[in-house]
Parts: structure tokens; C-alpha cells; sequence
């Protein structure tokens, strides 16, 4: 089954969900399993060569292959750990139920939102996003949620407000499995320039295949940033704060020259390391080109006129 991938600001069956499916989530499941079905191809904004004018066909990652292959390292530095120890993040999502996340900072109505409350601010909404890691690896993953500008203009951001700083859960008394070890500082912090989270891209998904996120994946709440490479996407999200200064996020802290604030996908932009160039999709053969910006260039490359990218890397 084919489905075209429409640009972000021309709503599509999977952005505009029907009233019905909105209310109940076990129809959403089957109808996203019917549309987004296992070997679906579909096609995606950006991905077709410029001379032809017309999108390249992808395939849809298979589920098993998301969840199954993660990087999240308060589960484990192994790709494979995340799965192997999502039930101690589960259990603390109950432990913690309902899960909320407090917005503070630089804003005129701050407050702890729920899940509900998340949902209560926009309908969810599907989209289906390609994912790059800073790795080399890709995926295409169909998520669900509800769009990071909803819940910042709900909370109206002061003139102050230049960034935005995700944190993800951490209990010192209680850490996760990977927690225990210093690979990183925790807990984790990623930001965002405030008109790069405002964009109508960026998406607070609470959603993977029409269920609930796994844990392995970022539950509760994730960031999902489609243009940036994944370790942007903060996961189990505890806090969202708006602030004046840029904040330094975990990756930046342990490793500056590797890992830098912005984190474009650019393939003209190596890591210090390895080539950007090419990517391995998982569940494909061989390497494919990267894409600019992840190919959301004609959506996002505006924000970024006039700077130079190999210096804000």
C-alpha cells in the first residue's frame, strides 16, 4: 500500500484524526495498523531526487526493529538494553502514575501537565517522520502525539524566553539500570532554540504504531525533532523549562567538540569520528545517501539563513 507523505502545513488523514478515532484509541490502533501496515510504502517530503520532481518511495520500519534497537542510556549503552531493562522504567512509571512533567521558567502560566492535559491542548495527531542517528543508522517511524507548540502557547512564553530545556526522569534513590553508571551527567538535558521548538514539525509524541509509547522508546512523553539527529529527542520527559541562555545539553557537556548544540543532520558535516554522508536504513542493505536537514529542508532550512552550520554544528 502506498501513501504520499504530505508537508507539515498541509494536513493529511493522519494529522487531522477523525473525531471518533481521537476518542478511542483501540480504533486509532487498528486503523493506523490498517493504513501503516508492515512492508508499507509510503512516500516522504524531501526524498526525491530535485531533476525528478516526485517523491522516492520508503518503507516503514518494522515495529520489532524500533523497538527492539534503541539507544537510551538510562537503560543501557547496548542496543539492545533499552528493551532488555524497559520494565524497570515501566515500573516507575507506575510508581510515579499519573506521569506529569512541570513547564517552568521564562513563561507567564507555568504549571504540571498531565497526559490528559498534553492531549486536552490539541487532538493527537500521525506522523510519520524519518529518524537519523548521529550514529549513521535511520529509521521511519509513524508517531503519535500532539505538536510542542500547543503546549508553549498554552503557557505563554515572556519575551525572555530565547531556548527551551528538556530534562528526562531521574530519582537518585531510585535509578534506572543505566543510571548507575557516569556515561553521561543525569540527569539527561537536551534545548532547542524557542522558534525551532515552536515549529510545526516538533512533536511531543506519547505514541508508536497506534499504541502507547514502550518504555525503550522514550515513555511516557518524548521530544521527536525529525530534522535533528535522535539523541535530540529527550525521552521519559519530567520537565520542559524556557529560559534566556542556551542550555548545555548532556552530550554537549561530555563531549563538545563531538556533539554540538544545534545537531542538524548534515551531510556535509562529519562527526569527528566517521562520515555523515550515508546512513544504513535499519531492515535495508547497503548505505543511502543522508539528506539535508534529514530532508525537511524546504520546512526548516529558514531557520537557520545566514549561519554557517559547519560552525553551529
Amino acid at each position: 500500500m502506498r501513501h504520499r507523505i504530505r508537508s507539515p502545513h498541509e494536513p493529511g488523514e493522519w494529522e487531522v484524526t477523525d473525531p471518533k478515532l481521537a476518542t478511542d484509541r483501540q480504533a486509532r490502533r487498528t486503523f493506523l495498523r490498517s493504513v501503516f501496515g508492515a512492508g508499507a510504502a509510503l512516500a516522504l517530503p524531501g526524498c526525491g531526487r530535485a531533476d525528478e520532481g516526485k517523491p522516492l518511495l520508503e518503507q516503514l520500519t518494522e515495529k520489532e526493529a524500533i523497538t527492539g534497537y534503541n539507544n537510551y542510556y538510562e537503560l543501557g549503552t547496548g542496543k539492545t538494553d533499552p528493551s532488555r531493562n524497559a520494565d524497570a522504567l515501566a515500573a516507575l512509571i507506575d510508581r510515579l502514575s499519573p506521569w506529569e512533567f512541570e513547564v517552568d521558567g521564562e513563561v507567564a502560566r507555568p504549571g504540571r501537565f498531565s497526559l490528559d492535559d498534553l492531549t486536552a491542548l490539541a487532538s493527537p495527531v500521525e506522523r510519520i517522520y524519518r529518524m537519523r542517528c548521529v550514529e549513521g543508522w535511520s529509521m521511519v517511524i509513524p508517531w503519535e502525539g500532539v505538536p510542542l507548540k500547543a503546549l508553549l502557547d498554552r503557557v505563554e512564553p515572556t519575551a525572555d524566553a530565547r531556548f527551551v530545556r528538556f530534562e528526562t526522569v531521574y530519582r537518585p534513590e531510585q535509578p534506572l539500570p543505566g543510571q548507575t553508571r557516569s556515561v553521561l551527567e543525569w540527569p539527561y538535558v537536551e534545548g532547542l532554540r524557542l522558534d525551532e521548538a515552536m515549529h510545526p514539525l516538533t512533536l511531543l509524541a506519547t505514541g508508536l504504531y497506534g499504541d502507547s509509547l514502550t518504555p525503550q522508546n522514550g515513555a511516557p512523553v518524548r521530544l521527536v525533532v525529525p530534522w535533528k539527529y535522535g539523541f535530540k529527542g529527550g525521552k521519559s520527559l519530567v520537565r520542559i523549562s524556557l529560559v534566556r541562555e542556551q542550555p548545555t545539553s548532556s552530550w554537549m557537556a561530555v563531549a563538545p567538540r563531538e556533539y554540538g548544540f544545534y545537531a542538524n543532520v548534515n551531510p556535509n558535516v562529519d562527526h569527528p569520528r566517521w562520515s555523515q554522508a550515508t546512513e544504513r536504513r535499519i531492515g535495508d542493505w547497503g548505505r543511502r545517501d543522508t539528506l539535508m536537514f534529514n530532508g525537511y529542508a524546504e520546512e526548516v532550512a529558514q531557520l537557520y539563513q545566514g549561519m554557517d552550520l559547519k560552525k553551529h554544528y
